[in-house]
C-alpha cells in the first residue's frame, strides 16, 4: 500500500501517469462513435412517440399553405425547412428514444422574428416546439406530433463581455463549448456550466432545462448564475429581464419562471451569466475503489481535505467504465491484468496556487490510501492528460448507444441511498435480454445517472423499469429528475416529486402565460 501512495504522490508532482492513456484519444473516440452512429441512425428509427406512448393529439391547427407563406415571407426560403429529409433530424432526439412528425422547421435570427412567429402561431392555434442543440434525454426538445419546430441555432451572437464584472451577455443559440472557449481565450473567464454535450448543446436550452453538469459542485446551478434573460411569451410579447446586476431586489424575480420551464412558458432568446475566472492550477485524480461505502468515505474525506479547491467529484461503477473500454476501445488506466475496480472516483481540483493545491491533494491521497479507502490511482496535471481522463467520464453517455437501445434515467438522492437504487434495479430486472445496468454521476451533488440497455427497444423491459425506478426513488424522498427536466417522458411521474399544491400552481402559471397551450405541448405537465 505504501508503494502505491508514493507512486501517486510522485505522479501529482510530475504530472505523469502509470500506464498512460495510450488508447483512443477523446476526439478519435468521438469520431469513431459518430461514424458508427450515423450508419445505425440510417437503418434504425424509433417508433413515433405518439404511437409508442399512445398520445392523443391536442386541439391544434394543421399547417396550411397560407401558414407556410407567412413564415416564408418573414424568414425567407432558406430559413424555412419543409423537406421531410431535412426535417428528420429535428424530429428525433440524439439517443433515438422519441420521434415526432413535424414537417416545418423555422430558424429565426432575432428576438423580433421569434416574437412574430409566436404571435402568428398563437393567433392561428399552431403548436410550437422550441429546440436548441437537441441533446436532452427526456424528449423535451422534439415534437410529439406535427408541431412547428423553432430552432434557435442561428441566434448565436455574443453581445457583450464585461471582464470587470465577469459577465457575458449572449443569444440563446450559442454553443456551450464555443462560448466557454471564447471566454477563456479573450477574458480568462469560463462558463460556470460544463456538460458532456457541451460541443452541441446551446446555452438557451441549458437554461430552459436548468442543466446541472460537472461544475455544479463548485459553482452552483443556473438559478444562481443567470443574472438576467430575455424571453418571448406564447403571444409574442417580449419579456425583458436582461440585466447584469449581481443584486436586483425589485420585486418578483421573473427570470426564474423561464429557468427550468423547458420552453413551456416562453422561449429564452438572450441571457446574462456571471462567469468565474479560469483557475490557475488544475489537477485530476482517477481513483479505484472496491465498495460504495469506500466511495462515500473518500468523498467525505475529499470535502474535508480539499475544501475550497474541490471542483468536481464524479462516480462510475464497473459497468459504466466498461462502456468506454468495451464499446469504445478506450483503456482503463487503473486496470491491472485486464481487470478493474468495482467503483471509480474522478476528482478534480482547481485553485490559484499549484504548490498549495498539490500539497492538499497529496495529503488527501495519502490519507485515503492509509485508510485503505483507495486501492489505486493516477493523477494528471497536464491539460492533455487531464482531458484524456475526463474523456472516460464524458464518453459514457455516447458509448452506451453502441449497446443497442438505452433506457436512461436521471435522478437525485441522498448519498446514503445513492447506489442502492442501482442495486435494487438490478435485483428487480430479470429479463435475460437486458445487457447492462450501470450507474454513474455527480456524487458531489447527489445526481445519479442509471442506464439499462437491450439490443433494441423492448416494451416489456420498459414496463419492468418504469414506474419501478421512479417509485423507488420517490419512496427514498429523492427526485425523479435531477438535471434533465421532465420533458415528455416523465410527465406522468411528476406527482412523485411534486406536491399536488405545487402542480396546481404550475398549471395556473401555464394557463396565465400560454392560455392556448401552443408552447411545447405534451411536455412537463400531464395532459388533463
Amino acid at each position: 500500500m505504501l508503494g502505491n501512495v508514493k507512486n501517486v504522490l510522485c505522479r501529482v508532482q510530475h504530472g505523469t501517469r502509470k500506464g498512460g492513456l495510450d488508447s483512443i484519444r477523446l476526439t478519435e473516440a468521438k469520431t469513431m462513435f459518430f461514424a458508427m452512429d450515423h450508419s445505425r441512425a440510417i437503418s434504425q428509427k424509433p417508433e413515433p412517440t405518439a404511437v409508442r406512448y399512445k398520445v392523443t393529439r391536442g386541439p391544434y391547427a394543421t399547417v396550411t399553405d397560407s401558414h407556410l407563406q407567412f413564415l416564408e415571407n418573414l424568414l425567407g426560403k432558406e430559413r424555412l425547412l419543409t423537406d421531410p429529409d431535412e426535417c428528420e433530424s429535428y424530429n428525433v432526439d440524439w439517443a433515438r428514444m422519441v420521434r415526432g412528425c413535424s414537417r416545418v422547421v423555422v430558424k429565426p435570427k432575432t428576438t423580433e422574428e421569434v416574437s412574430a412567429i409566436l404571435q402568428y402561431c398563437n393567433e392561428n392555434r399552431l403548436a410550437v416546439c422550441p429546440q436548441g442543440g437537441n441533446t436532452g434525454l427526456v424528449g423535451g426538445s422534439v415534437p410529439v406530433f406535427d408541431e412547428i419546430v423553432l430552432s434557435t441555432s442561428l441566434m448565436n451572437k455574443i453581445i457583450d463581455l464585461d471582464e470587470t464584472s465577469s459577465t457575458v451577455v449572449c443569444e440563446a443559440g450559442c454553443i456551450l463549448e464555443t462560448l466557454d472557449t471564447h471566454l477563456v481565450e479573450t477574458a480568462n473567464m469560463m462558463m460556470p456550466l460544463d456538460l458532456g454535450a457541451k460541443g452541441s448543446c446551446q446555452i438557451g436550452g441549458c437554461i430552459s432545462t436548468n442543466a446541472g453538469g460537472i461544475r455544479l459542485l463548485r459553482y452552483g446551478n443556473l438559478h444562481g448564475n443567470v443574472l438576467g434573460l430575455e424571453a418571448v411569451k406564447a403571444n409574442g410579447e417580449i419579456v425583458d429581464c436582461l440585466n447584469t446586476l449581481k443584486k436586483d431586489n425589485t420585486g418578483y424575480h421573473l427570470k426564474h419562471l423561464f429557468i427550468g420551464s423547458e420552453g413551456t412558458l416562453g422561449i429564452v432568446t438572450k441571457v446574462a451569466i456571471q462567469c468565474p475566472p479560469v483557475p490557475k492550477s488544475l489537477s485530476v485524480a482517477l481513483l479505484g475503489l472496491t465498495s460504495f461505502d469506500d466511495v462515500l468515505k473518500t468523498y467525505r474525506l475529499a470535502k474535508t481535505e480539499l475544501a475550497e479547491i474541490l471542483s468536481s467529484c464524479e462516480m462510475m461503477d464497473r459497468s459504466a467504465m466498461a462502456v468506454c473500454t468495451d464499446n469504445l476501445g478506450m483503456k482503463n488506466p487503473l486496470a491491472v491484468d485486464n481487470d478493474g475496480y468495482e467503483f471509480y472516483l474522478l476528482i478534480e481540483i482547481s485553485g490559484s496556487h499549484a504548490g498549495h493545491d498539490a500539497e492538499k491533494l497529496n495529503t488527501f491521497l495519502e490519507k485515503a490510501m492509509e485508510q485503505e479507502l483507495v486501492q489505486n490511482g493516477t493523477v494528471a496535471t497536464e491539460p492533455t492528460k487531464i482531458k484524456n481522463i475526463w474523456s472516460l467520464r464524458d464518453s459514457i453517455s455516447n458509448g452506451i448507444l453502441l449497446d443497442g437501445y438505452p433506457y436512461k434515467y436521471d435522478v437525485s438522492l441522498r448519498l446514503s441511498d445513492y447506489y442502492q437504487t442501482v442495486e435494487a434495479l438490478r435485483k428487480h430486472l430479470t429479463d435475460p435480454r437486458i445487457k447492462r445496468v450501470s450507474g454513474y454521476g455527480h456524487i458531489g451533488d447527489g445526481n445519479l445517472h442509471v442506464q439499462v440497455t437491450t439490443s433494441e427497444y423492448i416494451e416489456e423491459v420498459a414496463q419492468q423499469i418504469e414506474p419501478f425506478i421512479f417509485e423507488y426513488v420517490s419512496n427514498l424522498k429523492g427526485s425523479v429528475s435531477a438535471e434533465h427536466g421532465i420533458g415528455f417522458k416523465k410527465t406522468k411521474f411528476l406527482h412523485l416529486s411534486k406536491n399536488p399544491s405545487a402542480i396546481k400552481l404550475m398549471y395556473e402559471l401555464k394557463q396565465l402565460m400560454d392560455p392556448n397551450g401552443i408552447l411545447n405541448p405534451y411536455k412537463v405537465l400531464p395532459t388533463l
